[in-house]
């Protein structure tokens, strides 16, 4: 499609007004992680190594649960697009259902999980740091599940802004927690990585407990709120959006799982790498959170725009947003690349920590073009509900290309955790490729 930038700047502003609450709620999200990850540096080095591991182990879990709320999204999106309010309703009641599916599920394989920890070869000084810590996470996984569940249905009926300020409080609410309960103060007790572990389960519930409020008793849902009450539990819709669910959540759980599996691997080569892989992983995120909430708004742009066969509209919002996620890439990058020798410092008292952070932040600038790319038409795809060669495109490009090179690069090559870093490059950028061919390729056939 040709470029003419009259064309795109109407859906330019559209993703910039729908995507703006959700980039700020996003920012809440990196901010937090900045917080615990500054935090329990500098309360000690060994619990932050504990604390990478932990976190890395249940983002896997986390993103792969967030599958089934994100088939809301366009489900959700298309329906408002038809202006069918009273089914919205109905599938919000059935996605809550699922969603409660998935966290029993969760909790049942991260049970399992914990009897295991002693045997992923980490080193032996962090088990008693581990074992609580993830306890604590456990815990909160229901919470997590509810709240994405009514976020992604307020977001596909282009409420972003009641989830963000929601976020942005419950983050606040964990930052304040952890400096009460990190440090010990106020006359609190001095906790370290459990008191971090509470702070974040204590901010989770929270959170869980206003968004459910707010659709409950706000005049704003009264409509979809009148039909989730009315309506019983459908199962063919249960059974479609598991459908949905599985293809988004093994995608997400693949993509995640690299980074989990990168983190064992990182493991091998030591602490002091351990820890500066937990900053790395913070670090990115500061870009992958500003990619991910643009492109959550393209996938409910295009879902408007299905439920209405817009074509032409889905295009240019699929490429508005690419645009826009490029533009991001150069923003950030810039000052991140200027500041990389003293980043590191932010986080820990290590210089040699701090070295190992300043080394890796060249791979992470080198992949963001390509992180956007494949953000941008994963969300596409599921903008469309197409969603089946999301779990193929992820297998290749994480499982087959990104975790081999990761222990290439850093283990026989002994590149340590910059050569780690350095395989994701190659993995993101196939995976933007083929979920372009794939969007293409469905929305030639629809338009047969």
């Amino acid at each position: 499609m040709n470029f003419v930038f009259s064309d795109y700047k109407p859906h330019y502003r559209s993703l910039i007004q729908l995507g703006t609450p959700l980039i700020i709620g996003q920012i809440g999200f990196i901010l937090q992680n900045f917080a615990d990850t500054l935090m329990i540096g500098h309360h000690s080095t060994i619990e932050l190594a504990a604390a990478s591991l932990v976190s890395n182990i249940f983002i896997l879990g986390i993103l792969m649960s967030m599958g089934f709320a994100l088939c809301l999204t366009p489900v959700i999106g298309k329906l408002y697009g038809q202006e069918k309010t009273e089914e919205i309703g109905g599938m919000i009641k059935n996605g809550l259902a699922v969603n409660t599916l998935a966290a029993v599920v969760l909790m049942m394989v991260y049970t399992l999980l914990f009897f295991f920890l002693d045997r992923l070869g980490q080193p032996e000084e962090l088990l008693p740091f581990i074992r609580p810590y993830y306890i604590i996470n456990l815990v909160s996984l229901p919470f997590i599940c509810w709240l994405n569940c009514f976020k992604q249905a307020f977001d596909a009926t282009t409420d972003t802004k009641t989830p963000m300020w929601i976020l942005l409080g419950g983050n606040a609410l964990n930052i304040l927690g952890n400096w009460l309960l990190i440090y010990g103060k106020l006359g609190c007790p001095e906790l370290g990585l459990v008191g971090a572990g509470i702070s974040t389960l204590i901010a989770r519930v929270l959170m869980f407990a206003l968004i459910a409020l707010f659709f409950f008793f706000s005049a704003k849902y009264h409509d979809i709120r009148t039909a989730y009450l009315r309506l019983p539990l459908n199962l063919r819709d249960v059974r479609m959006l598991i459908g949905l669910g599985i293809p988004i959540s093994l995608q997400m759980g693949m993509e995640s799982g690299a980074w989990a599996l990168c983190s064992i691997i990182v493991g091998w080569i030591g602490t002091s790498a351990l820890a500066g892989h937990q900053v790395m992983l913070t670090i990115s995120q500061l870009f992958f959170q500003f990619y991910y909430a643009l492109a959550a708004a393209v996938s409910i742009r295009i879902s408007h725009f299905h439920g209405q066969h817009d074509y032409t509209a889905i295009h240019r919002t699929a490429w508005a947003g690419c645009h826009l996620n490029f533009l991001i890439a150069i923003i950030v990058a810039i000052p991140v690349f200027i500041c990389r020798n003293s980043i590191g410092y932010l986080f820990t008292d290590s210089a040699e920590v701090a070295g190992i952070v300043a080394s890796a932040i060249i791979p992470v600038i080198v992949y963001q073009f390509s992180d956007g790319l494949q953000i941008t038409f994963s969300n596409a795809l599921r903008g469309i509900t197409y969603v089946k060669p999301m779990i193929f495109v992820a297998f290749i490009s994480y499982f087959v290309v990104s975790i081999p090179l990761a222990y290439l690069f850093g283990i026989p090559l002994q590149g340590g955790l910059v050569g780690v870093w350095y395989s994701f490059p190659f993995g993101l950028t196939l995976a933007g490729i083929m979920y372009y061919y794939f969007y293409r390729q469905r929305l030639s056939e629809e338009q047969r």
